[in-house]
Order: C-alpha cells, then sequence, then structure tokens
C-alpha cells in the first residue's frame, strides 16, 4: 500500500509553525480528476504537511522527505502552491493539533481535503477560501492575479519592443 503519512499520537510531539503556510494542489489518484488538496506549514522553515487521505480516518502528517515519498508512492506530482500568512498562527496549530486526534469524514465534495485544509486557515484567522471544493480548480489564479500578470507581460513587452530598458 501507498504511503498516505504518519498519524500523530501526541501533542506537543511536531513543531508545527503556522505563522506562514502554502495551500498545496497536487494531482489526484485513479478517476480523481480534481486532484487533492494539502496543507503545508512552516513554509520556509520547519516544513510539515497535512492532509486528510481516507474515508473516516484520522488526518495524516508528513515531513518534507516523506512528502517527496508521498507523491512518488501515489504516482502524484504537485500542481501549485499559493503561499499565506495566518494572523493567528497559535489558532491555527490549535485546532490543527485538535482536527489529528479525531477521524475526519470524508464527504466527497462537501467535507473533503479542501474543507480540512480551508478549516485550519480559518481557526489561524485567515481569510483564504476555495469557490469549489474541487483542488485542481480551488487554488486557481483569481481575476485580479490574471489581469495582472496581462499588464505585466503587456509592459514588458512594449519595454521589449521600443528597446526601453526597465
Amino acid at each position: 500500500m501507498a504511503y498516505e503519512g504518519d498519524d500523530l499520537n501526541a501533542c506537543g510531539v511536531l513543531n508545527i509553525d503556522c505563522s506562514r503556510i502554502a495551500v498545496v494542489a497536487v494531482t489526484g489518484s485513479g478517476p480523481n480528476v480534481c486532484g487533492h488538496l494539502i496543507l503545508g506549514t512552516g513554509a520556509g522553515g520547519n516544513d510539515l504537511y497535512f492532509h486528510v487521505a481516507g474515508i473516516n480516518t484520522y488526518p495524516k502528517y508528513m515531513s518534507p522527505a516523506n512528502f517527496g515519498r508521498y507523491l512518488r508512492e501515489n504516482g502524484k506530482s504537485e500542481i501549485r502552491r499559493r503561499l499565506l500568512a495566518l494572523p493567528d498562527p497559535d489558532g491555527a496549530v490549535r485546532y490543527l493539533e485538535g482536527a489529528l486526534s479525531r477521524t475526519w469524514l470524508w464527504g466527497v465534495l462537501p467535507h473533503n481535503c479542501v474543507a480540512f485544509v480551508e478549516d485550519v486557515i480559518q481557526a489561524g484567522g485567515g481569510t483564504w477560501s476555495s469557490a469549489t471544493n474541487c483542488p485542481a480548480v480551488a487554488i486557481s489564479d483569481s481575476i485580479e492575479e490574471r489581469s495582472n500578470r496581462f499588464m505585466n507581460t503587456l509592459e514588458n513587452e512594449i519595454y521589449n519592443l521600443y528597446g526601453v530598458p526597465h
């Protein structure tokens, strides 16, 4: 059986840093075209990954090395990662440790991996949420991000066209 992560058996064992987090979308398994969403904590420092991986089981955690193992053994790849800062990282840690001690009843779209990540972010005072519970779509660029990228590309092309340094 492919590696899904480890169970957390006691609080305070992991040094979880939720001040900077990452919402990580990976490809799905088998017929799952929506993909899977994972919460990365300690983005850029003490990295750990958390997710729900089962119908009625405990959420799992992974070290960076085991995150790579998870991707390899499950035939997945990372689609995208969105970095966020949480105003109340301790609230997110408390929620996350509590969630890891209870089974998560996975409900396909209404109570799935996206809902798990959203709940942790909300507990940390964050406002990120998904318009859809399909992970591949959940972290797509917003209209604002797309328009900013377009305007930046347009500006760069104009500078290049006229040979103006920027």
